[in-house]
């Protein structure tokens, strides 16, 4: 193997843009090490709920990756063993949020009975998306280290980085309590925890935990068949009958906890659809994701110091599969991706 094959690369985070990040790396035959505080997706990657769509309101910055992102979740269910994505479409309504994506169709009340038959009061129209889809995000986190493993990975669960390694200006390994984990580059891909691994080579990102509440039901299976997303709720459903909520974090008001957000969507849920009366809540939480000051990922080199690739970004799920792809093609190979350039960190350390 050549010397520009076999770089030593070190990803820090184990959610799964890290999972991607290592996948695509190990494929291209880089010496690849995962080092994870926690366990695999302990971090928001845990509570996310994981809608594939490239839609977007307004001017998009990252229109070219954003673009990008649902062929390469396809590509990726071709090459990783137990990577499953469920492409049943999506539908929008009442949402006034202006999301559109290129795909995007309005339909009228008789088709969206057809798509989604259990609903109370269907809108005269919606938009239906139906390229769009969901995951399951821990599992999909798994299968892609599963897969990284297997091309010659390490990863390393409950290992938190204690500082850096640096010499003449360079990063050349990752401090843990069980030594220094040497390498060529280092990648920072911990959520929330990636401006203060930054601040610790010298970099001010101002990337900010973002809270979201995720909620999760025991229900009746067949309820939803794809993502639906509207003024009362935004929902979808396993195969199980699982079904998995979505809510805007509000504030710190009592009535605004996870527990009671489960409660109050659970009612709106009962009143839009036919068969819900017996859904019950099973798990509520806050996920924190990690949101740059301008919306728009934060990916590439330091500019401060050699051998640093930061990757922070929402939405860390759409947009990981593409982005495990291109950050590899410019880690490995040097070769630089148009589709990054809004992206770099540059941008705040002018």
């Amino acid at each position: 193997m050549n010397q520009e094959t076999s770089k030593r690369i070190v990803v820090i985070g184990a959610g799964i843009v890290g999972a991607s990040l290592a996948y695509h790396l190990a494929s291209k035959g880089a010496q690849v090490t995962v080092v994870e505080a926690g366990g695999i997706a302990s971090g928001v990657t845990g509570t996310s709920f994981a809608w594939i769509n490239a839609s977007c309101a307004g001017i998009d910055p990252i229109a070219a990756l954003r673009g990008g992102a649902i062929a390469a979740w396809r590509q990726l269910e071709t090459q990783v063993p137990g990577l499953t994505v469920r492409w049943d479409g999506a539908l929008s309504y009442g949402t006034q949020d202006g999301r559109m994506s290129p795909s995007c169709i309005l339909i009228d009340r008789t088709r969206i009975t057809q798509l989604e038959p259990r609903l109370k009061q269907p809108p005269e129209q919606a938009l239906y998306e139906p390229e769009q889809g969901a995951l399951d995000a821990v599992a999909a986190t798994h299968a892609l280290l599963a897969a990284a493993r297997a091309l010659g990975a390490t990863v390393r669960t409950h290992t938190p980085v204690l500082g850096f390694a640096v010499r003449n200006a360079k990063v050349t390994g990752v401090e843990t309590a069980a030594g220094v984990i040497e390498a060529d580059t280092v990648v920072l891909a911990a959520g929330t925890g990636t401006a203060a691994l930054a601040a610790q080579l010298g970099a001010s990102l101002p990337i900010h935990a973002s809270p979201a509440i995720f909620l999760r039901y025991q229900a009746p299976p067949g309820l939803v068949r794809g993502i639906i997303s509207s003024h009362a709720m935004e929902v979808r459903q396993t195969d199980d009958g699982t079904m998995l909520a979505a809510e805007d974090y509000v504030d710190d008001a009592p009535e605004n906890q996870p527990a009671d957000m489960a409660q109050r969507t659970a009612s709106a849920i009962r009143k839009e659809l036919q068969g819900a009366d017996a859904i019950a809540p099973e798990f509520a939480c806050v996920g924190l994701r990690p949101m740059p000051v301008d919306g728009v990922p934060v990916i590439g080199y330091l500019p401060q110091v050699d051998g640093a690739y930061v990757c922070a970004m929402h939405p860390g799920v759409v947009l990981a599969g593409i982005v495990g792809q291109l950050v590899s093609g410019e880690i490995v190979g040097g070769q630089q991706a148009s589709a990054l350039e809004a992206c770099r960190p540059a941008r705040f350390l002018a």
